[in-house]
C-alpha cells in the first residue's frame, strides 16, 4: 500500500471503529433479534459464533460490493473530467463525518432516505432466511441485511467511490466494516467495556476533529498551494547555498 493510500485506510477503518455508537443504536437491536432468531441449542458457545461471524461477513462483503459498484462509477466520473467535483465531494464528506462522529451535525442520517425504497423490496427477502440454522444461511441473511438503509454508511461509500477507482472504494469498504465488527460482535463485559471507551467525549472529539483535518485537506484550493509553497519555501531556505544556484 502505497503513501498515499494509507491515511485513506487509516481513515476508512477508524470511520468503522468509531462509528460503533451510532452502529449499536441502528443495528445493535437487528443483531439482538438475529441472534434470538438462532435456535436455541445453537445459542452459545461456537455455533453461535459462528453463526454471529457469518452474519458480520455477509454484511461486509456487501459493503464492499457496493464500494466496487460505485467506485466504478466514479472512475467513469473521472475519465468525464469531473475528478475536481469528486475530490470536493469527498472533502466535504469527510468534514460531514467529522462533524458526525463528534455529535456536533447530524444531517448525514438524512442520505439514509436514499435506500429506504431499495430496502423495502430487500427486507422481505431477508425474513425468509429467518430462523437461522446453519452459518451459510447467516451470511447469506447478512449479505442482505449490508444494504440496510444508513447514513454512516452511504457517507462512507459515496466517500470511498470518489476516488475513482473500484478496487480502492471496495478496500476502502472492506475496511470500514472491519472497523464496524469489534463493537458489533462484542458481547456482555467486552461490550460494555467497548461501548464506554467509544463513547468518552475525548476519544470522539479526537478521531473527529483528525478526520475533519483530513477532509479539509483533501478540498481543493489555495490553503493547499500555501501549505505547498510554505514546505517548498523552508526547504528552499534550508538547502545549502550551493544546491540553490543548481
Amino acid at each position: 500500500m502505497n503513501g498515499e493510500l494509507l491515511p485513506l485506510f487509516l481513515t476508512a477503518l477508524a470511520l468503522g471503529l468509531l462509528g460503533g455508537g451510532h452502529c449499536i443504536g441502528m443495528c445493535g437491536g437487528l443483531m439482538g433479534a438475529l441472534t434470538m432468531a438462532i435456535p436455541a441449542e445453537q445459542r452459545k458457545g461456537w455455533p453461535l459464533w459462528r453463526i454471529l461471524l457469518g452474519y458480520n461477513a455477509g454484511r461486509i462483503a456487501s459493503y464492499s460490493l457496493a464500494g466496487a459498484l460505485l467506485g466504478s462509477l466514479g472512475w467513469l466520473a473521472q475519465d468525464l473530467g469531473l475528478g475536481m467535483f469528486m475530490r470536493i465531494l469527498a472533502g466535504l464528506l469527510m468534514i460531514a463525518m467529522g462533524l458526525y462522529l463528534a455529535n456536533w451535525w447530524s444531517g448525514l442520517t438524512r442520505i439514509e432516505q436514499l435506500g429506504r425504497g431499495l430496502w423495502r423490496h430487500i427486507e422481505p427477502q431477508a425474513r425468509k432466511l429467518l430462523p437461522v440454522k446453519s452459518p451459510g444461511q447467516a451470511v447469506a441473511l447478512g449479505a442482505l441485511w449490508g444494504w440496510l438503509p444508513c447514513g454512516l454508511v452511504y457517507s462512507t461509500l459515496i466517500w470511498a467511490s470518489s476516488h475513482g477507482n473500484a478496487s480502492v472504494s471496495a478496500g476502502l469498504m472492506l475496511t470500514f466494516g472491519l472497523g464496524t465488527l469489534p463493537t458489533l460482535m462484542a458481547t456482555g463485559l467486552a461490550a460494555q467495556k467497548m461501548m464506554f471507551w467509544l463513547r468518552k467525549r475525548s476519544v470522539r472529539i479526537s478521531a473527529a476533529i483528525l478526520v475533519i483535518l483530513f477532509g479539509v485537506w483533501t478540498l481543493p484550493g489555495p490553503h493547499k498551494a500555501w501549505l505547498m509553497g510554505h514546505g517548498s519555501h523552508e526547504s528552499s531556505v534550508s538547502a545549502p547555498a550551493g544546491h540553490q544556484n543548481h
